[in-house]
């Protein structure tokens, strides 16, 4: 098989070390467990720090072919662990759908390995380091934090091998930091921006914006501030919290006494402003609310939103294609009735995505330009529809959703409902790599 580049001693032998400690010292487990349809009402168990799952139907499995094997990186504990988790349900959902639930690629099975991130940049290098060097993976997907992902991506270029990035969000990923390794499914700070913008932007009209102080949130306020701008609107103040604060009391109070026509809110995280929003009676005092509809725990603490128009990446109830039927019915199968949520058909996507690819060009990897090549321009579908790699940054245009918060019977949650589908073409964000 071919070897991936070899990385120099001297630069990596600490972080090696460091993760060879870690590893002894327990704090990851691995697993193998073998699943056979895709009708299956169980998954791979997942720890927080390395599982391994691969799947065969029968011994023909245990084939001379070496198997596909991808290094997954996802927030297993910590603030974005609901995300983690929820990606890496919908990884294994689409790798038993694209093989239609063998878990094999022209003859190749496939195995992949969890690791934790623990939201953490210097975790994320040495998982990522792990998976490179010890377990020799195909290919790596994740993180679920942007600050993570961009950690991760000289180590792509370094060993040649691609990154699915997925879910993080930050523009620069496929922007400033952005390598020819790198393809992304998520969708990116500037694609959220331009959905937001349509719902709310237009000539005179005053929005302020409240979102998490790192990249995430401050990649997603300068792409939104760049998209309204441009309908006119004027961007009033730009207020980051700490993305652990529990209290924004002094955040939203700078926010009323700026009194914009819009708040647009960026958020992700356990810990969102919303219970304090409607607490200080921000909509009461004339401002309107407006954001990305979040996933289903935090719509759940958004019932003073109702009404609010803004957009959302998905929600189990807007698509309407034969991909994201199976999945809502799927995932309902295997997780005691538990709908997929915001996150989920993003992994979903990563795993189709991989196995699309791997088809075109035969089962052989080890070519990785070939490879590249393969995937560039590439579409397939997806619970969202049909995704394609744009061949200039690798970003996945995209299907988004313009939504209006509604009470619905059945639900214990304002549910967003679908005012329009943006179209992937409507929605493209600007290149920004500039390679």
């Amino acid at each position: 098989m071919f070897q991936k580049k070899t990385v120099k001693l001297g630069v990596y032998v600490l972080i090696l070390l460091i993760a060879v400690f870690l590893t002894a010292c327990g704090s990851s487990k691995t697993s193998s467990t073998d699943q056979g349809s895709s009708g299956s009402n169980s998954s791979p168990s997942t720890e927080a720090g390395s599982s391994t799952a691969s799947s065969s139907n029968n011994d023909s499995a245990k084939e001379d072919k070496e198997p596909i094997k991808i290094g997954v990186l996802a927030s297993l504990t910590g603030a974005l662990e609901i995300y983690g988790k929820q990606t890496l349900k919908g990884f294994e959902l689409g790798l038993d759908y694209a093989t239609d639930g063998t878990r094999t690629v022209n003859g190749r099975p496939i195995q992949f390995i969890v690791e934790d991130t623990e939201t953490k940049p210097d975790v994320a290098v040495q998982k990522a380091t792990k998976l490179l060097e010890e377990d020799k993976v195909d290919f790596l997907v994740g993180a679920t934090s942007s600050g993570d992902t961009l950690a991760v991506l000289p180590l792509a270029e370094e060993y040649e091998t691609v990154m699915v990035v997925e879910p993080a969000v930050a523009d620069s990923i496929t922007g400033a930091n952005w390598n020819k390794y790198i393809f992304r499914t998520a969708r990116n700070s500037s694609q959220d921006a331009v959905a937001g913008a349509a719902a709310i932007a237009k000539e005179g009209v005053k929005i302020a914006t409240l979102a998490p102080d790192y990249s995430f949130g401050r990649d997603g306020v300068a792409a939104f501030k760049e998209a309204a701008e441009k309908l006119g609107a004027t961007i009033v103040l730009e207020e980051f919290a700490d993305p652990k604060a529990t209290d924004f009391t002094a955040n939203i109070q700078k926010i009323l006494n700026v009194k914009p026509d819009y708040l647009y809110v960026i958020w992700a995280g356990a810990n969102t402003p919303w219970t304090q929003l409607a607490d200080m009676k921000v909509q009461e005092q004339g401002i309107k609310l407006s954001t990305g509809a979040p996933n289903i725990a935090a719509l759940k603490t958004m019932g003073a939103a109702v009404g609010m128009e803004g957009f959302t990446v998905y929600h189990y109830t807007l698509p309407n294609n034969k991909v994201n039927d199976w999945l809502v019915e799927e995932h309902k199968k295997r997780f005691n009735g538990e709908v997929p949520d915001l996150f989920t058909p993003g992994g979903m996507s990563a795993a189709i995505a991989i196995v699309e690819a791997v088809k075109k060009v035969n089962g052989d990897v080890s070519d990785t330009d070939a490879l590249i090549s393969a995937m560039e321009g590439m579409s397939f579908e997806t619970p969202k529809g049909t995704m394609t790699f744009r061949p200039e940054d690798h970003q996945a245009l995209q299907t988004m959703y313009a939504i209006r918060l509604e009470n619905k019977e059945g639900f214990d949650y304002p549910v967003p409902v679908l005012i329009r589908e943006l179209s992937p073409e409507e929605t493209a964000p600007p290149v920004r790599n500039q390679k």
